[in-house]
């Protein structure tokens, strides 16, 4: 996400996304969200494909004025939205560090996959909140044609609770995709997971082959 500047963990307490399809409204949205409510900062910008996405924080009653008049701003392009007055540290960590963490000895991997970037905020959101796991990955958009996905790790048990509860809290909104828990991960898949999933970014060709 391209924002004003860059986005810092010293987010308010409370934030809202809004996601709209359309550039052009979007935008529109997003100086009438900052222009309705004192807001503690806000960060906008395009992400794949062809979305963008305004993303404001600041004190709950602030933050709720805004997202009121974003989606009555952006009227049909709003495609996902979500509140959440007060927002995990861990989940403004991993939307800063935009990478991977390692994932440690961890017994389990949880994935959480979605098809909005709204979504899978909420969905890391209420992971984290619900067990003791670590929040390894939260990736938006850009890169996977507008999906994101949510990396949980820790004990089986705390995953598998880490995953309910995501999934329990975003089900509803239909942009819940697909979600797993695995256990036990073979060491080259783990290291595989901490670099990048992006599979272009982890095939590298030998000398001998780029004469193929």
């Amino acid at each position: 996400m391209q924002g004003r500047c860059a986005l810092s963990e010293d987010l308010d307490p409370a934030i809202v996304v809004v996601e709209f399809d359309s550039i052009a409204f979007g935008v529109r949205a997003g100086d009438a969200m900052v222009k309705a409510s004192p807001l503690g900062s806000i960060y906008a910008g395009t992400v794949h494909p062809g979305k963008y996405v305004v993303l404001a924080s600041g004190d709950t009653a602030s933050v709720e004025i805004a997202l009121e008049v974003g989606l009555g701003s952006g009227g049909s392009s709003v495609v996902d939205s979500i509140f959440l007055p007060n927002v995990h540290s861990t989940v403004v960590g991993a939307i800063v560090a935009r990478e991977h963490r390692a994932p440690l000895e961890a017994e389990a991997i949880g994935v959480v996959e979605t098809d909005s970037v709204a979504t899978v905020i909420e969905a890391a959101d209420a992971g984290v909140k619900a067990a003791r796991v670590d929040l390894t990955a939260l990736r938006l958009a850009d890169g996977l044609g507008g999906k994101g996905y949510a990396v949980f790790c820790g004990v089986v048990a705390e995953v598998e609770a880490a995953i309910d509860a995501a999934v329990d809290r975003v089900a509803p909104t239909g942009h819940l995709m697909r979600h797993v828990v695995i256990a036990q991960m073979h060491d080259e898949m783990r290291a595989n997971l901490v670099a990048d999933l992006r599979f272009n970014h982890r095939v590298v060709l030998r000398p001998a082959d780029r004469g193929n």
